[in-house]
């Protein structure tokens, strides 16, 4: 199977994908041969946030498809990526899938899980709610905090980072369901950011309003399902990995590793289910499964997003002028090109752009919450800074190698001309 719906095939089929970059593909496996356990019948779609190397291929693999982000219709989709982190990147582009996902005749239902899920049991249950609804949404909490710390960590938790997880979401394909796809997806294209300040976390605190501007938004509250430490609280695990686990009496459906890796997970998971042998236990299975996955070479896989044509790492700074810069996004249409003939992206940030955004350069500079808050500055103040930066020993070598070339072309009239114009010029 590839994934490919075969010519004349129409018989209704489930769906069912991820989004990840490559070096997550030891934990993408892990989900998706969950899903191929539970749900045999699912077509299982690996969508790439990354360049796919060519030796990856669905041979041998649990999923059948690999989506690549170039087939998802996004409008100018390469210097599109440079204005995200590899975790924003790997968010934005799951409405795009969805309407992918659409366009195949038998893709009844869709859904999808974070990659670092494992599901335990099959998900009839939402299936069977997504039959009489449009959108089927996991919330963060089920049932109110009781302590004062638990308030804290999860309902205000929840205020920040959204009221629904979107590690999970189902969507059935339906008029209302791509008239929904094609608001997140503007939502995501314009302001997926890990930006909690200015009320933004990736994809997910969009969905706060999915039941406001749509129909047939279900809200899954079976407890069952995306167990997770923030709701571990008000949850009751219990039996084991021989047994089976069970969550309020019912059959664990899917649990959130989420912060795995980082530690955090395990530190949340020891405060809300403290005594918890079950939690213990899964958590402690979860653990040895991926062990194996840390000596995979996959997962030291660069990601291609994340470093220049010539290999030099790719800044945060630098992905926050560039998406706050309109004219600079029109200069440059490919960001990532640094061996280009001419001024580059990097070169331009290297040498003007330490002048007209200083905050965002100097030493322990952290990102404020608005670049374009900074401003050009005055033309004047502007150009003593540069000449400044034109004397130091090794900053000012790209600006003085730019200022010949601009000499020889365009003479001192073109070098004042360039200092009152925009910062792209």
């Amino acid at each position: 199977m590839t994934g490919i719906e075969p010519a004349g095939e129409t018989q209704p089929r489930l769906h069912v994908f991820t989004s990840a970059a490559v070096n997550y593909l030891p934990k993408v496996r892990m989900l998706c041969q969950s899903v191929r356990q539970h749900h045999p019948e699912a077509v299982i779609h690996l969508a790439l946030a990354d360049e796919r190397p060519a030796w990856l291929t669905v041979e041998g693999e649990p999923f059948d498809d690999v989506i690549e982000i170039s087939a998802l219709g996004i409008p100018n989709w390469r210097p599109w990526t440079f204005k995200h982190n590899i975790v924003e990147l790997s968010t934005a582009i799951k409405p795009f899938v969805f309407r992918h996902l659409f366009r195949l005749a038998q893709c009844r239902h869709a859904l999808y899980f974070d990659p670092d899920m494992v599901l335990f049991s099959r998900v009839d249950d939402i299936l069977r709610t997504l039959d009489a609804s449009n959108i089927a949404l996991t919330p963060h909490q089920t049932t109110p905090e009781e302590s004062y710390e638990a308030i804290i960590d999860n309902e205000i938790g929840s205020l920040k980072w959204g009221v629904f997880n979107l590690g999970f979401i189902g969507v059935r394909n339906t008029a209302e369901s791509r008239r929904f796809l094609d608001w997140w997806s503007d939502r995501t294209y314009q302001f997926c950011r890990a930006d909690v300040a200015n009320g933004l976390f990736t994809d997910q605190k969009w969905l706060n309003f999915a039941p406001i501007f749509f129909d047939g938004v279900a809200i899954i509250r079976s407890s069952r399902h995306n167990v997770a430490t923030w709701n571990l609280t008000t949850r009751r695990m219990t039996g084991s990995g021989a047994t089976g686990y069970r969550v309020d009496g019912e059959p664990l459906g899917f649990y959130h590793f989420t912060g795995f890796d980082s530690g955090a997970h395990g530190i949340m998971a020891g405060k809300n289910a403290s005594g918890n042998e079950s939690v213990a236990e899964l958590i402690a299975w979860y653990k040895r499964e991926t062990a194996v996955s840390r000596d995979d070479p996959v997962s030291l896989w660069p990601w291609a997003f994340g470093r220049f044509s010539d290999g030099a790492p790719v800044e945060e700074r630098q992905r926050w002028i560039y998406r706050e810069r309109p004219d600079l996004q029109e200069v440059f249409p490919d960001p990532y090109d640094n061996a280009a003939e001419g001024l580059t992206f990097p070169g331009w940030c290297a040498t003007e752009g330490r002048i007209r955004f200083p905050g965002l350069f100097a030493k322990d500079a952290s990102l404020p919450q608005d670049v374009r808050a900074q401003g050009p500055g005055n033309s004047l103040g502007v150009g003593l800074r540069l000449l400044v930066l034109l004397f130091a020993p090794r900053a000012g070598k790209s600006l003085r190698a730019r200022l010949l070339r601009l000499l020889k072309r365009e003479g001192l009239a073109g070098v004042a001309h360039r200092l009152r114009s925009s910062p792209g010029g």
